[in-house]
C-alpha cells in the first residue's frame, strides 16, 4: 500500500508595499513554497497569506490559527521563506519553539535560507535561529523608529502622514506625497457640517441625506452613523491634524471654517437638543421647552394633528397638551411684530447699511496692509530658519520651532485677510438678509410648497428657545432678530403704511427723521455676530 504524502502549511507574508514591488510578493512567496513541497513530495494542507496592510493584531491572529490549525490537523511541517518572514519577536519566536519541541516530527523549513527548525536541531544551528530572530527583531524595532521620525518630520512640515481622508486626495512623488481637496467628494462632506450645523439633522439624517446623494465611504460602503459622526468631529477638515494627542497647524487647505466646525461640536456636545430622526418629523420637536421644569417638549400625533406635552421628567405641574396650530397662531405674530413694515422702509435700510459703514473702509485699508506685512515677515522667518538648518548655523529643534511659529502666524494672517476682503460685503447682505427674512417670514412658513425642514431652519435663525407654560408660548430671539425686536418700532414709526398710492409721498419721512435713525448707537453690531454665529 503506497504511503500518503506528509501535508504541510505554507505561510507567507510581506511587510510593506516596498517588498511586493521588489520580488517578494505573496505570489512570488507562494510559487516557491508550493515548488519546494513538491520537489519534497509534500501535500499542501493549507496557505496562510499575511498582507502588507495587516495591522499587528491581524498578524497575531493568524499566527496563532496557524498553529493552531497545524496542531489541530496534525500536520507537522510548516514551509516560510525565511526567518523574518515568520516572526520578528522574542514572544512569537518562544511561541514558535514550544510548538516545535512538543513532538519530534515537527518541523519548520525555511527554504530560501536552506535551514530546519526542530526539536533536533543541533545547537549551533540554534544559535543561527537566535540570532536571526534578534536581527529581525532589530529590523522591526529601527523600521518602527525611522516611521516614527519620518512621520514627526511631516508633521513638522504641515501634512499629515497617512493617506488622503474622505474629500481629500494624495498627489505628488512617493515619500513627498500631499492631500489636496477631491472636488468631486469634497462638497459632499461640506455639505455634512452645514446640515448638522442647522440643528434640523441628526447624525442619522445626515448620514442618509448624503447617501442619496452620492457620497460612500473611503472603501466605497455606504456611510454609517458611527463614521459620519467620527468624520463630524475631525479638526482636520477644518485645518488641524491631531497625532498622537498633539495638535499640529496642517498646511492643507480647509474644508470648511474653523467657525463651522466649532458650530457643528457645540451640536455633538448638546446631542439631547438634537432632532431624532424619523420618518414624521414635528416642526417644533426639540425647538421647546417647559417653562416650569425645563424639559424639553414631546410631541405626538393623533387623528392627523400633532400636539406638544412636558414629559415632566423633573417635578412640574404642566398638564394637556398643545395643539401645533395653536403654537404656530402665537408664534407667526412674533415673526411678523419685528418685520418691516413697508418696502420703502426695507430700501432705506439697505442705504443705511452702506451709509452707516462708511468709516470702515479706512481701517480695512490699514488692516490689509498691517496683514500683508505680517505675511511677508513670516515667509522670511521661514527661508532663514530653513537656510540656518541646512548650514547647521542653529540647533535644528530651535529652526523647527521658529519655523512652526511663523507658519502658523502665517496662516492665521492668511485667514484675518481672507475674512476682511469678504467681511464688507458679508456685512452688507447679512444685515439687509435679516430684514428681508423678517419681512418674508410668515410667506416662507405658510407655503404651501414649504417642507418641514426649511420651517424648521426658518425657526432657528428667528429664535434661540422657545418656552411653554400652559399653552402659552413665549419666544426667546435670536441675537439678530431680537436686535430687531428694538430696531423695529422706531423704523416702522417713521416709514409709516400709505393708505393708498396717491397719498404715499406725503408719508415719505423727512430728512430729520431718517438722521434720527442714523443716532441710534451701534446701529449694527448685530449683523456681524449673528453672521459669525450661524
Amino acid at each position: 500500500m503506497e504511503k500518503s504524502a506528509t501535508k504541510v502549511i505554507v505561510f507567507c507574508r510581506v511587510s510593506s508595499r516596498e517588498q511586493e514591488e521588489t520580488g517578494y510578493s505573496l505570489d512570488a512567496q507562494e510559487k516557491l513554497l508550493t515548488e519546494y513541497a513538491e520537489k519534497n513530495e509534500y501535500a499542501v494542507g493549507k496557505i496562510f497569506k499575511i498582507s502588507e496592510s495587516a495591522s499587528g493584531k491581524q498578524i497575531r491572529k493568524m499566527f496563532n490559527e496557524m498553529l493552531q490549525y497545524a496542531t489541530a490537523h496534525k500536520i507537522p511541517i510548516i514551509l516560510c521563506e525565511k526567518i523574518d518572514r515568520l516572526t520578528r519577536n522574542i514572544k512569537d519566536a518562544a511561541i514558535v519553539n514550544d510548538w516545535i519541541t512538543e513532538n519530534e516530527e515537527r518541523q519548520i523549513h525555511f527554504v530560501k535560507e536552506n535551514f530546519v527548525l526542530s526539536k533536533n536541531t543541533r545547537a549551533h544551528e540554534n544559535l543561527v535561529w537566535d540570532m536571526k530572530v534578534a536581527i529581525a527583531r532589530f529590523y522591526t524595532n529601527n523600521l518602527s523608529e525611522e516611521i516614527r521620525k519620518g512621520q514627526k518630520e511631516k508633521l513638522t512640515q504641515g501634512w499629515m502622514p497617512m493617506r488622503a481622508k474622505l474629500g481629500y486626495k494624495s498627489i505628488g512623488e512617493k515619500g513627498h506625497k500631499t492631500h489636496v481637496l477631491d472636488e468631486a467628494v469634497a462638497p459632499l462632506v461640506r455639505q455634512m457640517f452645514e446640515l448638522y450645523s442647522t440643528g434640523n439633522y441628526s447624525i442619522k439624517a445626515v448620514a442618509e441625506t448624503v447617501r442619496k446623494a452620492g457620497l460612500k465611504s473611503d472603501r466605497g460602503e455606504t456611510m454609517s452613523k458611527s463614521q459620519t459622526h467620527m468624520m463630524l468631529s475631525d479638526s482636520y477638515y477644518a485645518g488641524q491634524i491631531v497625532w498622537r494627542g498633539q495638535i499640529y497647524e496642517g498646511k492643507h487647505e480647509p474644508l470648511i471654517s474653523k467657525e463651522l466646525f466649532v458650530a457643528v461640536q457645540q451640536r455633538l456636545n448638546k446631542r439631547f437638543k438634537n432632532p431624532q430622526y424619523q420618518k414624521h418629523l414635528p416642526i417644533f420637536k426639540g425647538k421647546i421647552e417647559c417653562d416650569e421644569c425645563g424639559g424639553i417638549i414631546a410631541w405626538g400625533i393623533a387623528k392627523g394633528h400633532w400636539y406638544g406635552y412636558c414629559n415632566h421628567h423633573k417635578p412640574c405641574s404642566q398638564k394637556g397638551c398643545t395643539r401645533q396650530e395653536i403654537v404656530e397662531d402665537q408664534v407667526i405674530p412674533t415673526l411678523i411684530a419685528v418685520a418691516p413694515k413697508t418696502k420703502r422702509a426695507l430700501q432705506w435700510l439697505e442705504g443705511a447699511l452702506k451709509e452707516s459703514h462708511k468709516g470702515e473702509v479706512a481701517f480695512n485699508t490699514a488692516r490689509r496692509d498691517e496683514l500683508a506685512r505680517t505675511i511677508k515677515t513670516a515667509d522670511q522667518r521661514i527661508e532663514s530658519a530653513y537656510r540656518d538648518k541646512l548650514d547647521n548655523k542653529m540647533p535644528g529643534e530651535l529652526c523647527i520651532k521658529i519655523i512652526n511659529e511663523s507658519t502658523a502666524e502665517k496662516k492665521d494672517a492668511i485667514e484675518a485677510l481672507e475674512k476682511l476682503t469678504d467681511a464688507r460685503q458679508a456685512y452688507y447682505e447679512a444685515g439687509y438678509a435679516i430684514h428681508e427674512l423678517a419681512t418674508h417670514a410668515e410667506a416662507i412658513y405658510r407655503s404651501p410648497k414649504a417642507v418641514t425642514e426649511e420651517q424648521r431652519l426658518l425657526l432657528s435663525y428667528a429664535f434661540s428657545n422657545l418656552t411653554l407654560n400652559t399653552s402659552k408660548i413665549t419666544p426667546n430671539y435670536t441675537l439678530g432678530f431680537q436686535f430687531l425686536q428694538e430696531w423695529m418700532p422706531m423704523v416702522n414709526k417713521i416709514f409709516k403704511p400709505a393708505e393708498n398710492v396717491a397719498m404715499a409721498s406725503s408719508f415719505e419721512p423727512s430728512e430729520e427723521e431718517k438722521a434720527s435713525l442714523y443716532r441710534v448707537p451701534d446701529l449694527n453690531w448685530c449683523y456681524m455676530d449673528e453672521n459669525h454665529a450661524s
